[in-house]
């Protein structure tokens, strides 16, 4: 069954699209029909399947979470104990336990089965630069 590790470089917080990396892995796989299973080896980064048509909608997301998630300078957010890594840290792994880790996507015809709009996406939730690790595994 074929796999393969792709990294992203990120450039702090917000959405880092790969559809085009995990097609261009499904096409050279030679797998016509078959389950894609996409995982990120990170505890403060995430996967998401959204809207790639309209960049407004990275933007309203990333600025949700934040909303959602302070950073734990914040003072509503006082009450977080791991800060060692900094205000960022936390709030990662909180937002990371909210959305997904791993995603499945059926594959026919040697094409991942998004919709129209749809794309792959890595949420990256730290502040600072990061290279991430992105596991793709192709099961017929």
């Amino acid at each position: 069954m074929p796999q393969t590790i792709i990294t992203i470089a990120t450039r702090g917080q917000g959405l880092y699209e790969f559809t085009d990396a995990a097609a261009d892995f499904v096409r050279q796989s030679g797998v016509a029909e078959g389950l894609l299973t996409v995982f990120v080896r990170h505890t403060s980064a995430s996967l998401l399947i959204q809207e790639n048509a309209d960049p407004d909608v990275k933007r309203d997301l990333s600025e949700f979470f934040g909303r959602l998630v302070p950073p734990s300078s914040d003072p509503s957010m006082r009450w977080i104990a791991h800060t060692q890594e900094g205000p960022d840290d936390m709030p990662a792994h909180i937002k990371a336990a909210l959305t997904q880790v791993s995603l499945g996507i059926p594959v026919s015809g040697g094409r991942m089965m998004l919709g129209t709009w749809q794309g792959l996406y890595l949420f990256e939730h730290r502040d600072r630069p990061h290279r991430r690790e992105i596991v793709l595994h192709l099961g017929a």
